[in-house]
């Protein structure tokens, strides 16, 4: 994985998707331990509690390796959880860390071969966890 390039043009087109929901804050492309990322806030209007703040983070490769990682912070806790598609010495290529911690190892998972679809997977996630916050 680590040889796999970064696949810009989908980074781009991720981008101008999440752009088109008033869910995310602002989107943009950002250079992170020498990797282009794609780093999207989400609107903090979206969270029950005025102090949350949480971001989807995506890495994408020529490859079709990926991570996707969400973060939530608030009320000075943490949950999270990530996407994952590379080798890797201690899960399968295709993995789940699991919140709300994203422990490592993940779990055993089968996503998409799309990316449009694997970003679909994640965003219908993070609806359904907003939507546990507002219920509870």
């Amino acid at each position: 994985m680590r040889g796999a390039a970064v696949d810009r043009p989908v980074l781009e087109r991720i981008a101008d998707r999440l752009q088109t929901t008033r869910q995310f804050e602002r989107v943009r492309l950002t250079h992170s331990e020498s990797r282009l990322r794609l780093r999207a806030p989400l609107d903090p209007n979206y969270y029950p509690e005025e102090e949350t703040t949480a971001e989807l983070t995506v890495q994408w490769f020529q490859n079709d390796d990926f991570y996707l990682h969400y973060r939530e912070d608030r009320a000075g806790s943490s949950w999270e959880c990530r996407w994952d598609r590379h080798p890797s010495s201690h899960d399968p290529r295709e993995h789940f860390h699991p919140p709300p911690d994203a422990t490592t190892p993940g779990e055993p998972a089968t996503w998409p071969d799309g990316y449009r679809d694997v970003v679909t997977v994640v965003l219908d996630r993070i609806r359904r966890r907003i939507e546990q916050l507002w219920e509870a």
